[in-house]
């Protein structure tokens, strides 16, 4: 897998908006936050644009995406927020140059197929916050700055909390993200590939028979036939007032996704809440079933 290079506080971090815009009262004030973090940072020449929810027309914002890391004095690439819009800029971005120029690339959300496309072409990239994240959250930030300053070996993430059925030892390498998303590019030429992964899941504000739906489309898809373990993020404000008529989330999940027979862990902390923790799209993990513990097995920056 490519990897970008290692960061540090003096290195220069370009945010991108590649989905859905912002007004720039908005963009300005959650920047200005993120400058305090001490990263030298570029602003893209697309960020304040709107174009409907978008943040810009796909070609555009796809070129955001190949320039930024075409810049040899861009370190690394981190996304201003998610909603809609990733998927539109795919046919427009030049995977060529995205793997002749590997760096840090990070987000999560709508961000997902875009970090999921640049791994299945073998750039490491990192399910994430953004720059409209809360940082003062400590776990989340804590975990996002040793990944980039100091990704060593043997990184761990204690699921000792999480839910655990079919529980076993496993290793794979990390793919996913946001469950939709994922689901919006099965028979596309941007599909998620799942073989032999580690597949991390959440999402955010759909009902039970959303979510029962969308897994539903990716058992019929074998999508999860070859995978060897399944990590549930946050699943926020995917609940209802009243169950009289409905299966819970987590009912959903159990009564779909055990029957696979593969470790599925719930509860892990990434995704639309806190902590949000960042993971490596396309690094390689294994699992300890006697410690609870999730350990990187290798530097997933140079």
């Amino acid at each position: 897998m490519l990897k970008g290079r290692l960061l540090n506080k003096k290195s220069t971090l370009a945010i991108i908006a590649p989905a859905s815009c912002s007004s720039k009262d908005n963009i300005d004030n959650y920047v200005n936050k993120f400058k305090e973090l001490g990263f030298n940072i570029v602003i893209g020449n697309h960020l304040y644009d709107k174009y409907g929810y978008l943040a810009g027309n796909d070609k555009d914002r796809a070129k955001e995406i190949t320039d930024m890391f075409e810049d040899d004095s861009i370190d690394g690439i981190i996304c201003y927020r998610g909603g809609y819009g990733s998927i539109r800029t795919l046919p427009h971005i030049n995977i060529r140059s995205i793997k002749n120029n590997p760096k840090f690339f990070c987000g999560y959300s709508d961000i997902t197929i875009l970090l999921n496309y640049f791994a299945k072409n073998g750039l490491i990239t990192f399910h994430g916050p953004m720059v409209k994240s809360n940082f003062s959250d400590i776990l989340t930030f804590s975990y996002f700055k040793r990944m980039l300053f100091n990704p060593s070996k043997g990184m761990i993430y204690d699921l000792s909390n999480c839910k655990k059925y079919n529980n076993d030892y496993f290793t794979g390498r990390l793919m996913g993200g946001n469950l939709s998303m994922i689901c919006s590019s099965i028979g596309t030429p941007y599909e998620v590939n799942l073989d032999k992964s580690i597949f991390l899941l959440e999402e955010v504000n759909e009902s039970p028979y959303v979510i029962d739906r969308l897994l539903t489309q990716l058992i019929l898809s074998n999508k999860l036939n070859k995978c060897k373990a399944i990590l549930i993020g946050h699943m926020e404000n995917c609940s209802l007032n009243n169950y009289e008529d409905s299966f819970t989330t987590l009912e959903v999940i159990k009564k779909r996704l055990i029957p696979l027979g593969i470790p599925i862990i719930y509860g892990v902390p990434f995704g639309h809440s806190y902590p949000n923790l960042i993971f490596p799209i396309g690094g390689i993990a294994t699992y300890d079933k006697n410690t609870n513990k999730l350990i990187l097995c290798e530097n997933n920056l140079k």
